[in-house]
């Protein structure tokens, strides 16, 4: 579909870039000539996937750990990724979520999410811009919302206000650092399978949805999402700038996006199940982290 070499020259940093669909858009970006660079809090997870993208593409990525919630830390990783040269292009896929009942969330636990995916979003995208100003380059920021900035969601309101609040970050910046030749866009999956957000979100047999909810008839498949992460960072796409695309199989204009579907079908012994399968799989993602 693409040159191989569409984006060779480019440095591209993808954050949470070593599991699920920021892996697969990392080894997108390499295959197609990019060089890349992917962060998270677990270096074994980063140094694993490092590994096998760079025997897979025979291209370079580099690994950074790093808590994007904590502002200091994400400004002094992307000043050492400056070092070796500056970035051409972010993509913010860094998140997380988990499903809950409102009224059942903890001050720590919408925090948990909002810091991660508000907070962090904005820190590494401003950490970024930034240095692209200061130093008269363009620049290219990429980030991976949900179709929940348009309908909202139930059970998942943390996740659905951070990521509205990124999408207006992104036509926000997209007009105001327009002049310095720096675009921001937004892509909107669907439900694009991986491990990490299955344990989170559909964490019981209760929860998984029919193809009928999808006009398409079927989930997303990874390589679409990366194709279209491809396009949007090459140079083809210049034109293109503050837009917000939904690649969902034209699930959210049927109305069947997010978990409303739920509502008034789910008793107490239903969510206790729930959050007791979701700290299993929190207690695991804290080991391997230690």
């Amino acid at each position: 579909m693409f040159r191989e070499d569409l984006l060779q020259g480019k440095r591209i940093l993808v954050t949470g870039g070593g599991t699920g669909l920021g892996r697969s858009i990392a080894e997108r970006m390499m295959e197609l000539g990019a060089e890349v660079a992917i962060c998270g809090r677990r270096g074994s997870v980063l140094e694993e996937a490092a590994a096998e993208m760079r025997e897979a593409t025979g291209g370079t990525v580099t690994t950074h750990v790093v808590d994007i919630r904590v502002a200091e830390a994400v400004d002094e990783m992307v000043g050492e990724i400056w070092q070796s040269g500056p970035l051409h292009g972010l993509i913010n896929n860094a998140a997380g979520n988990f499903l809950s009942r409102t009224e059942d969330l903890s001050p720590r636990a919408f925090d948990a999410i909002a810091n991660i995916v508000l907070h962090g979003t904005f820190y590494v995208t401003n950490a970024c811009g930034k240095r692209w100003i200061a130093d008269g380059l363009p620049g290219n920021v990429l980030s991976i919302i949900v179709t929940w900035v348009w309908t909202g969601s139930p059970y998942v309101v943390p996740s659905a206000m951070s990521k509205a609040g990124i999408a207006a970050m992104t036509k926000s910046l997209a007009v105001e650092w327009g002049p310095n030749g720096i675009r921001l866009n937004a892509v909107a999956p669907g439900t694009f399978p991986t491990e990490g957000a299955g344990a989170r979100l559909r964490p019981s047999p209760k929860l998984q949805r029919s193809m009928d909810d999808i006009p398409m008839r079927r989930n997303g498949e990874r390589h679409e999402l990366s194709n279209l992460a491809a396009y949007l960072m090459a140079d083809e796409s210049a034109y293109i700038t503050g837009e917000v695309m939904a690649i969902d199989g034209g699930r959210w204009l049927q109305g069947t996006g997010g978990y409303s579907h739920l509502v008034g079908k789910l008793d107490d012994d239903d969510w206790a199940d729930i959050r007791d399968r979701i700290r299993t799989v929190n207690e695991k993602d804290k080991a391997l982290r230690g």
